[in-house]
């Protein structure tokens, strides 16, 4: 089935269309029928996908691109105000519509299994839509990051599931009405919207009260910040809570994990069917890291609580190889391999640089780090550079400022102050076309680099590569 097309959504115009995910709904449109068009601040190989779709896009920002006939302006919570073709929309009464509400309304009349946490999101989103294809239920799916190419973090499938990545960064998840909800984590971050912990798990609380009578929140057991959420949802009516990890009272249980390279071996504990008692079962995570695997058993238990059955589930998830950015090969020249990594919190940075530890094979782990957004390297900052320090060395840039101005006395010499304090060997690069250069003199044979962060650090592997192989 294809679902229709949201009202006022026929000839859509996106602002900053190349974005992760903005590109999705532009793609989901697209393939639904609907006459896309946007702007970006720079063409990319989203860009071309998206045109090779039949969308029209703008590289740059100008009230020209805004179409005569366009019936809504998309927007994400990265553009001002001041953007001449957001100004065009409101000076032409134009609604103006945000990033979330058009995902919403792509949702309307599907099942939606929503995918929440402060870190994880795009991995298990990723696990479902590759698992969910491969049984053939043709899932709709909008991801954060791409799969395997450009345009490939979103699909309009023929079946009744759609999974969707629901961001809590400025609230927008609270838009979304789930069948299942999965929240892996809860941590403190965005400080631009959230000033404590407990406004985020106040924000966590809305999102779940958001999911249909007679949903499931699908939640880890392990983690201090989900459990504190599960006991602020505790009975909660028409809402089933499914938790998940090693936790003794974990309702799906983790039971063994072995790794194996750089994959791994899931064992988990969970209920049966009509009643059959619990039961174990044994499947392949082809990424590496713990962390992974526990994203694997939360989609998991989030595909069995939408009816998926386990363990056609369960094979059909050792499918997945990875989405871009997400501990991404990118290559190797002169004996050193180059992976990039998206991570940018400090927990995703230590789970991705203990997870990759494994595949070294004996070599040095190498980091070029780039810091995403003023704000957070303030808050966190400290725990950044504590974390780089499970490097044998690293390279630290200048923030990405994304969508911040900057904040007096905030650089990116915190982290690097905060990394020689825990004993890391730390060198400060501002000038980012210096890092090929200088990678090229600290790596030897065996040695592997994670070009790590949010920003366009992920631009620097192929420099690295071809600055290797000179």
């Amino acid at each position: 089935m294809t679902p229709a097309i949201p009202p006022a959504m026929e000839r859509p115009h996106f602002i900053g269309i190349g974005g992760a995910g903005m590109s999705g709904i532009a793609k989901i449109l697209t393939r639904r029928g609907a006459r896309v068009a946007g702007s970006d601040a720079k063409d990319s190989e989203t860009a071309a996908a998206l045109r090779a779709l039949g969308a029209t896009v703008h590289i740059g920002h100008a009230s020209g691109h805004l179409a005569p006939d366009a019936t809504a302006v998309v927007v994400s919570s990265a553009i001002r105000e001041d953007n001449p073709e957001l100004a065009e929309a409101h000076a032409r009464g134009i609604p103006v519509v945000h990033r979330s509400e058009a995902l919403a309304a792509l949702m309307d009349g599907l099942r939606t299994i929503a995918v929440a946490g402060t870190h994880g999101k795009t991995t298990t989103t990723s696990m479902l839509a590759v698992g969910l294809t491969a049984l053939g239920l043709s899932p709709s799916y909008a991801i954060g990051g791409d799969l395997d190419s450009p345009g490939s973090n979103a699909e309009s499938g023929e079946g009744d599931l759609f999974v969707a990545e629901a961001d809590e960064s400025d609230r927008s998840f609270h838009r979304y009405r789930p069948e299942v909800a999965i929240v892996l984590n809860v941590e403190l971050d965005h400080h631009a919207n959230y000033a404590s912990l407990d406004e985020i798990h106040a924000s966590f609380e809305t999102f779940a009260d958001r999911i249909v009578p007679g949903g499931t929140l699908v939640i880890n057991a392990d983690q201090d910040g989900a459990r504190t959420l599960t006991a602020r949802l505790a009975g909660r009516e028409g809402l089933a809570i499914v938790t998940y990890g090693e936790a003794p009272d974990a309702d799906v249980r983790v039971t063994a994990l072995e790794p194996e390279g750089l994959t791994s071996r899931v064992t988990v504990s969970l209920d049966g069917r009509d009643g059959e008692g619990r039961r174990e079962i044994a499947f392949r995570v082809s990424v590496p890291g713990r962390h992974y695997a526990f994203n694997a058993v939360a989609a998991l238990a989030a595909g069995v609580a939408a009816g998926v059955p386990v363990d056609a589930l369960a094979t059909a998830l050792g499918g997945y190889t990875g989405a871009r950015r997400r501990l991404t090969l990118q290559g190797e020249a002169r004996g050193v391999r180059i992976i990039d990594s998206y991570a940018h919190h400090p927990t995703e940075m230590a789970a991705d640089l203990e997870a990759i530890r494994g595949g070294a094979d004996g070599g040095r782990l190498l980091v070029v780090f780039q810091p995403h957004l003023f704000s957070r390297t303030r808050e966190l900052g400290a725990e950044m550079g504590q974390a780089l320090a499970l490097a044998d060395a690293c390279v630290v840039l200048d923030i990405y400022p994304a969508r911040e101005d900057p904040i007096p006395g905030v650089t990116s010499q915190m982290i690097v102050d905060a990394a020689r304090a825990h004993g890391a060997d730390v060198t400060a690069e501002p000038h980012k076309d210096a890092v090929p250069d200088v990678v090229a003199g600290i790596a030897g044979p065996g040695d592997l680099v994670l070009t790590m962060g949010a920003g366009d650090v992920t631009e620097l592997g192929p420099k690295i590569l071809a600055r290797l192989s000179g």
